[in-house]
């Protein structure tokens, strides 16, 4: 093969990755987006509604930090099944499918009239939903290069800080109405931002492909190009056999594997640990209205948002993954911590944005490392384990802030437990550097 022959291929490679990664990002990347959007908005809205919600129902701190962090339980029961159930039958009815019964239960959230109705529909809505990001992650990675991966990762989980930039001051503008419907206001506010679930269901039906060669918007040529080049995408047993594929169990010995889980841990704690007590943190310190404190709560995500794909576009562009979860954990943690010090002001303010915006923008960098450390026949558990492990922080650090709280009658507490679990993240993510940098299997 001449010179000039092999500079022709790599341009026409050049130029398939260039027209592959724009049609996955508009067709697949931003619709996928949605789901997460929305499903964040119905799994966090809570922390608005226990505005009002915990004086209507009696409930305590801790009672509501139970309420917030038991979807949790649903989440981890959940995962490993769910994405089974997405291997059997594919992405397009197992999206459906979830999608539907997650808005069907987050309706059900406006007619709750006790704490165990709370705790029921809480677990229902995350055993429903409790695959969606797992199955998405394993879902994209059939289409997206490890070049790009964690700017195309980055989209679907920027969602997150969208959802609460959206969420907030929808959520506070809900609550702030006057009996709308003869409902009370928070009651109202769930059912109307669960609607969005139900319509978004018929739309996974319609229109996911289940897998590239499903794709008609791709040419052929593009097509076989994702099958020589993303590892993912390449043809595999069917799921009977997948599921006793000895590299699927691999990342359970894996020393790096479980280092991963427990970062994912570290960032989900710090991050719902925000979602749900933020507004009302905000709203003791302020005694602003709903509505205001709505806008006051999305200002962190927003900064989160613009924080997350500057540095997965930056962990992209360098190839460096650690420094770009360790780093930004460290500064969103003493950002949380200054903020709690400062106390109401433009001072708190700006460390809560800073803290809000450093803390988020973590997710998309860390995907980066499990999904090119790990072997396509290991991918999906260790997808699952890595998320059924961050369950466990939403299912234990929103009930152990609400305890916190209830026996001091401080915020300061859970904020240093908070800032705790972010030096911890920095720590074990540069250990995880140093082992996948020693020669060897990790």
């Amino acid at each position: 093969m001449t010179a000039a022959s092999t500079s022709i291929d790599i341009h026409e490679d050049s130029r398939l990755e260039a027209s592959v990664g724009g049609k996955v990002i508009r067709r697949l990347v931003i619709p996928a987006a949605l789901f997460i959007l929305v499903g964040a908005i119905d799994r966090t809205n809570v922390g608005f509604a226990a505005i009002d919600m915990n004086r209507a129902l009696g409930l305590s701190s801790t009672q509501y930090g139970f309420g917030a962090g038991v979807l949790f339980v649903g989440y981890m029961i959940a995962k490993y099944p769910s994405v089974l159930f997405y291997e059997a039958v594919g992405l397009r009815r197992w999206l459906a499918t979830i999608t539907a019964a997650w808005g069907v239960c987050s309706c059900l959230m406006a007619a709750i009239s006790n704490e165990w109705q709370l705790y029921a529909l809480r677990v229902a809505i995350g055993f429903s939903e409790g695959g969606l990001s797992s199955g998405l992650m394993l879902y994209l990675s059939m289409w997206a290069p490890e070049r790009f991966r964690a700017s195309i990762l980055a989209i679907p989980i920027v969602s997150i800080s969208v959802a609460q930039v959206i969420g907030a001051p929808l959520s506070g503008l809900l609550l702030d109405l006057d009996q709308p419907l003869g409902m009370a206001s928070w009651r109202f506010m769930f059912l109307i931002e669960a609607l969005p679930a139900l319509a978004l269901a018929l739309f996974a039906w319609f229109w996911f492909p289940d897998r590239p060669a499903d794709a008609r918007w791709l040419t052929a040529q593009e097509q076989d190009w994702i099958g020589r080049n993303v590892a993912g995408a390449r043809p595999r047993s069917g799921p009977a056999e997948r599921s006793h594929d000895p590299d699927r169990w691999a990342v359970l010995r894996s020393p790096l594997g479980w280092l991963c889980a427990a970062i994912w841990f570290c960032i989900l704690a710090s991050n719902y640990g925000i979602m749900f007590w933020l507004p009302q943190v905000v709203k003791s310190l302020s005694g602003l209205t709903s509505a205001q404190t709505g806008l006051v709560v999305a200002l962190p995500w927003a900064a989160s948002g613009i924080g997350l794909i500057l540095n997965a576009r930056h962990s992209d562009r360098t190839g460096e993954r650690y420094l770009h979860v360790a780093i930004p954990a460290l500064l969103g943690g003493c950002g949380l911590l200054a903020a709690n010090l400062f106390g109401a002001g433009p001072a708190g303010l700006v460390a809560l944005v800073i803290g809000g915006a450093c803390t988020g923008c973590t997710v998309a960098a860390f995907w980066a490392i499990p999904t090119r450390l790990l072997s396509p026949g290991s991918m999906a558990m260790g997808i699952v384990v890595i998320n059924m492990t961050g369950s466990l922080a939403g299912a234990s650090v929103p009930p152990l802030m609400g305890w916190l709280r209830e026996q001091t009658g401080s915020f300061t507490p859970p904020t240093l437990l908070l800032f705790g679990i972010a030096v911890l993240c920095a720590a074990l993510t540069l250990i995880a550097r140093r082992i996948a940098e020693k020669p060897g299997p990790a």
